[in-house]
C-alpha cells in the first residue's frame, strides 16, 4: 500500500495521476498547504524535510522495507521503475521521456507557477513580474506546441513526461493562455485529459469545502 500526501495543486496531481495510471492501491492524506500548518508537522517533515507536497510512503519499497519519496519528478520515476510503466526501457526513448520531464520540472512548473502567483496571489500588481512570467509562459507553450506538431506525446509514446506536464497546462486560464493559440498543445491536452486515470487523478484530493 502507498500513502500519498498531497493537495489540490499541479505538482500534487502528478502523483495521483501516476498512481491511477499504474493501478496501484493508495491512501490519500490531504496536506492543506493553504493553512501553512499541515506541512510543518513533525510527522510530515520526517517524510519530506522540505515541507512540500507531494510525498509518498511505499510500505513495499525496493528492499521490501518502507521508503519515503518526495519531489514530484522523483515520485514519477520511482513509480515508473516500480511498475515498469510509462518510462521506456529503450535508452533513446527513456532519455526522451526524462528530458521532457526535466523540461517540466525546470521550466514549465517554475515559470507557470510564477505567472500564477503574480497574476492571482501577489498582494499588489507588479507589472514587470507579470510581463516577465507571462511572456516566458507563452514562450514555453510555443516550445511545447512546436514539438507536439511532430508527435502525439512529448516522448513519442505516453509517459511520465505527459503526466508531469498535463496538470500545469490544465491551469492555462490561470496564466491567461488560450489553448486555441497553440493547436498542437490543445490536441495533446484533449487526448491526455480524456484518459480515465487522468480524470480520476485530477480529482485527488477533492477540493476543500467552500
Amino acid at each position: 500500500m502507498i500513502d500519498l500526501y498531497t493537495w489540490t495543486t499541479p505538482n500534487g496531481r502528478k502523483a495521483s495521476i501516476m498512481l491511477e495510471e499504474c493501478g496501484l492501491p493508495y491512501t490519500v492524506h490531504p496536506i492543506n498547504i493553504g493553512k501553512n500548518v499541515d506541512q510543518f508537522t513533525p510527522q510530515f517533515v520526517k517524510i519530506n524535510p522540505n515541507s512540500k507536497i507531494p510525498a509518498i510512503v511505499d510500505s513495499d519499497g525496493p528492499d521490501r522495507r518502507p521508503i519515503a519519496v518526495f519531489e514530484s519528478g522523483a515520485i514519477l520515476i520511482y513509480l515508473a521503475e516500480k511498475t515498469g510503466r510509462f518510462l521506456p526501457k529503450d535508452p533513446r526513448a527513456r532519455y526522451a521521456a526524462l528530458q521532457w520531464l526535466m523540461f517540466q520540472m525546470g521550466g514549465v512548473g517554475p515559470m507557470f507557477g510564477q505567472a500564477h502567483h503574480f497574476l492571482r496571489a501577489a498582494p499588489e500588481k507588479v507589472p514587470y513580474a507579470i510581463e516577465r512570467y507571462t511572456k516566458e509562459t507563452r514562450r514555453l507553450y510555443g516550445v511545447l506546441d512546436g514539438h507536439l506538431k511532430t508527435q502525439d506525446y512529448l516522448a513519442g509514446e505516453y509517459s511520465i513526461a505527459d503526466i508531469a506536464t498535463y496538470p500545469w497546462v490544465a491551469r492555462h486560464e490561470w496564466h491567461l493562455v488560450a489553448l486555441t493559440d497553440f493547436p498542437a498543445v490543445k490536441r495533446w491536452y484533449d487526448a491526455v485529459g480524456a484518459r480515465p486515470a487522468v480524470l480520476k487523478g485530477m480529482a485527488v484530493p477533492p477540493p476543500p469545502p467552500g
